[in-house]
């Protein structure tokens, strides 16, 4: 909900009231004619992330951390929410004076309490620590990763924004930031996640510390990464026992996990072509599912704005099998040269052959199957 109010700030900002949960702050208006309204105003405010933030105060509401770190604040919203809507004591920081000043004015405004720190972010993480910590800048996390698994007690949280590196859509600038090679496939929304995750695990590792995934997911225009960090060696090892590549054919749609750090050459079994490997990345599960039932059942109980969309995804996150890849059944039913049935007939008649197989919140087209991919090919294109 949003309300235009006669507030600025010493800059001459004009400001309207924001509503999200149960917390209003003030942020700038912003221009709608543009093409990116966000980025037509200084101080960063993206109404289309509120669901994100809603996740981010259910999750916090059942890990119950000690305190919590808002290290990109903007307006302070995030922050904010969190110090009014799950009562955890808070510290928002930003490096930019102007952020500072609004984030200040809305503390005022709401009368919450919140430690506010103009920092930079690495050097703030590198000098104290916080239970909790959440990244959320413009863009690529990259360059705050190293710092942010350092100032970490317990649990990390990373968004990122630039799905097209992770993704393989600008594959060089996806490989200089993840040091990863990523692959533009039908998958390559979950590409996406995994090259991050294994970019964070491979920089919390060095520091003989390993990485739980609580609740990681994509949606439209970024990847969110919830992280439990775990203490010692043992779990650094264990950590990067689930790193691995995903090797592709790029002539049909066969794909394979390997496991390991360092990529092999390989064949694909159905067509004879050479597989190129994706990674290195995760290859394991990426939530843990009594973390999403929890949030499941909590976000029925709360007055959310995302509400319909969450459940939805949640009730969808719930049924979705861990493996590390889905088929696009629509773009295999192009290449079968039919037309695609319904989903439902799809999932049946690969229950049917004895395989698990579910839906993915990555694509409302896709499947998540063990099954061999001639089963999978044989459920689309069966003629009853």
């Amino acid at each position: 909900m949003y309300k235009f109010c006669a507030l600025q700030l010493n800059s001459a900002m004009e400001l309207v009231e924001a509503r999200e949960g149960s917390t209003t702050v003030l942020v700038p208006v912003q221009d709608d004619t543009t093409q990116f309204p966000p980025g037509s105003v200084p101080i960063f405010f993206n109404r289309r992330m509120e669901m994100n933030r809603d996740i981010t105060i259910l999750l916090l509401s059942i890990l119950e951390p000690s305190d919590y770190l808002d290290a990109m604040g903007a307006t302070g919203i995030r922050g904010l929410r969190v110090a009014a809507e799950c009562k955890i004591p808070v510290t928002i920081s930003d490096r930019d004076p102007a952020a500072i000043e609004l984030i200040t004015k809305n503390r005022d405004h709401t009368g919450l309490p919140a430690d506010i720190v103009m920092r930079d972010v690495n050097a703030l993480l590198t000098e104290q620590s916080f239970d909790a910590v959440d990244l959320d800048p413009f863009g690529t996390p990259a360059m705050f990763i190293d710092a942010a698994v350092r100032g970490t007690r317990r649990f990390l949280f990373v968004t990122a924004t630039d799905t097209a590196p992770l993704c393989g859509a600008h594959l060089k600038a996806g490989i200089r930031r993840y040091g990863a090679v990523p692959m533009n496939t039908e998958y390559h929304s979950e590409v996406g996640l995994r090259i991050l995750l294994g970019y964070v695990v491979r920089e919390t590792v060095k520091y003989d510390r390993g990485v739980e995934p609580l609740f990681c997911y994509a949606r439209e225009h970024f990847v969110r990464l919830h992280l439990r960090i775990l203490r010692g060696a043992q779990s650094a090892d264990d950590t990067l026992k689930h790193m691995g590549f995903i090797h592709q054919c790029r002539k049909c749609p066969y794909r394979e996990e390997q496991p390991g750090l360092l990529a092999h050459d390989r064949t694909c079994p159905d067509c004879g072509e050479p597989l190129q490997p994706t990674g290195p990345l995760w290859l394991g599960s990426i939530r843990k599912n009594e973390i999403v039932r929890d949030l499941r059942n909590l976000a029925d109980a709360r007055d959310l704005g995302s509400k319909k969309d969450l459940v939805k995804l949640l009730d969808t996150c719930i049924e979705e099998l861990a493996t590390s890849t889905f088929y696009d059944y629509h773009e295999l039913a192009k290449l079968l040269g039919c037309s695609p049935p319904n989903i439902a007939v799809v999932l049946d008649r690969i229950r049917s052959r004895g395989y698990a197989v579910s839906r993915t919140h990555f694509s409302g087209y896709g499947i998540k199957t063990e099954a061999p991919l001639g089963v999978i090919l044989d459920a689309i294109n069966a003629r009853q």
